[in-house]
């Protein structure tokens, strides 16, 4: 007799999307993505972090302080990573990230034509940044569904 208790794929990729964001280095926020094609593959996975080569030592974490004093002028976002990491294109595919995606990434997503998102948190929604993406998203004809299974990895190395 099957085991019947088994992971939905939802579950199981949203599930890789947070193992991956467990390689962010990022203090205060880590983000995975893992893109998905029609036939339930994994094509490429990705978290926020520098661009290699660049120093994680050499580089402010922060998220206060003057463009050049913080990071948000050189992490590079879970999706965008997921996207350029992928040893092909990803036109049909489906993203699934554990934070709703900024413009900038929103605007790769479409670029790259990926169909459709499944998204966990939505907890920047307010932010001019999050409406202008859902708004290229939705005029592209991008899906997006918020996911309501809750995953939480937990890893711990000995």
């Amino acid at each position: 007799m099957k085991r019947n208790n088994v992971l939905s794929w939802e579950s199981y990729f949203m599930g890789i999307a947070h193992l991956s964001a467990l390689r962010s280095k990022d203090p205060n926020t880590q983000v995975g993505a893992v893109i998905v094609d029609e036939d339930k593959k994994v094509v490429s996975i990705g978290y926020n972090g520098f661009p290699k080569g660049c120093d994680d030592d050499a580089y402010p974490w922060t998220s206060e302080g003057s463009t050049l004093e913080s990071k948000y002028a050189y992490v590079v976002h879970a999706e965008l990573n997921a996207i350029l990491n992928s040893p092909r294109p990803v036109k049909g595919c489906t993203i699934y990230v554990s934070l709703f995606p900024c413009h900038e990434c929103a605007k790769a997503i479409i670029q790259s034509g990926i169909k459709c998102i499944v998204y966990e948190s939505d907890k920047y929604a307010e932010s001019e940044s999050v409406q202008a993406s859902k708004r290229m998203l939705k005029s592209a004809g991008v899906s997006l569904r918020q996911s309501d299974k809750k995953v939480h990895v937990n890893v711990s190395e000995d």
